[in-house]
């Protein structure tokens, strides 16, 4: 019925067609997840770096403010006292609104980066 060396050769290529598709695949895997690294990476570095220099800035306002309200509230002292109240209030509403400003977009973010969307109902166009 089947020519016996003819199949033992058509089996042996397409184990290894198999084979080569599986280390084809794998290395397509490995560039998917190097590429949504880098990505995820990139995204961090940039954040610490707006962070770092958006306290920078903040530093240097809150100063800028405290020697502006200095003769408003009638001393240095006074005006400082101010500002690192608004800046604890500040800190306590970032701290409430945690998962809100910072925890859902973040697994937003990884969840669309990682996961791919199935289906396509988000990415049309709005009119």
């Amino acid at each position: 019925m089947f020519n016996s060396d003819q199949s033992i050769g058509d089996l042996q290529q397409l184990f290894a067609e198999v084979k080569k598709y599986l280390a084809l695949q794998k290395q397509y895997t490995l560039l998917e997840v190097a590429e949504k690294l880098t990505i995820l990476l990139s995204a961090l570095i940039l954040i610490l770096i707006i962070v770092i220099l958006g306290m920078v800035a903040l530093f240097y306002l809150s100063f800028t403010v405290a020697y502006l309200l200095a003769p408003v509230l009638g001393g240095v002292m006074l005006s400082f006292a101010l500002i690192t109240l608004l800046v604890v209030l500040l800190m306590i509403g970032v701290i409430s609104f945690r998962h809100t400003l910072i925890i859902n977009p973040m697994a937003k973010f990884i969840g669309h980066l990682f996961i791919p969307n199935s289906n396509k109902k988000d990415e049309q166009p709005r009119s």
